[in-house]
């Protein structure tokens, strides 16, 4: 496994993603830029309550199942070529959309006949977060899954798990409250804390 940096914190990290691509035979990274964004993507998604790690299609149908369409999920990927999958609830069952990494970002694997090009992320996160705002601004942005083309909509996550208190307050002040004039004012800890995740899912 080559590792890009020598920083403890990300080193920590790599005894994991060396484990993924043994499991999945993932491709390999093309720059230490692409490796370290996957790692903030890995941090994110662990705290997000949402992320599934290695559940298969058939296991997320399956949790899926009873939810209401627009419940979705993160998950790993099972395709090689790929390292995380979206699954979504729809009104015709579970749907699982890719999620390609590039060199600098994420998107959603669309119709080889789409001319229009995905909107890009360097977080898987962000991503979920965009869509989520666009299905409530009323535009649609449509998928091809099984042959069948058909708007996605993403409601709400379906977490695996309760998040901590503070993780829950995070979220409700980057949801609900502008702090940018008192940001300044907080620890350090609360700002860095604050920062590592700043979207309200």
């Amino acid at each position: 496994m080559v590792t890009f940096s020598k920083n403890p914190a990300v080193n920590d990290d790599c005894f994991m993603v060396a484990k993924m691509q043994k499991q999945y035979h993932y491709k390999t990274f093309v720059s230490e830029d692409q490796f370290l964004m996957v790692l903030e993507t890995l941090r994110g998604l662990r705290e997000s309550d949402f992320y599934w790690s290695a559940i298969t299609g058939k296991e997320a149908g399956i949790v899926l199942a009873r939810q209401a369409p627009g419940t979705f999920l993160i998950r790993e990927s099972s395709d090689r070529q790929h390292l995380f999958t979206l699954s979504v609830k729809t009104n015709t069952g579970t749907k699982n959309l890719r999620i390609v990494c590039e060199e600098d970002s994420f998107h959603l694997q669309t119709d080889p006949g789409n001319v229009e090009r995905a909107p890009r992320f360097n977080c898987v996160l962000k991503l979920v977060d965009f869509y989520i705002r666009v299905g409530t601004s009323g535009f649609v942005y449509y998928i091809n899954a099984g042959g069948e083309r058909m708007p996605l909509m993403l409601v709400k996550p379906l977490y695996l798990s309760i998040s901590p208190l503070k993780h829950l307050c995070r979220k409700k002040i980057n949801k609900d409250l502008d702090i940018s004039g008192i940001k300044e004012t907080l620890p350090g800890k609360v700002q860095d804390y604050l920062d590592k995740y700043q979207i309200a899912l």
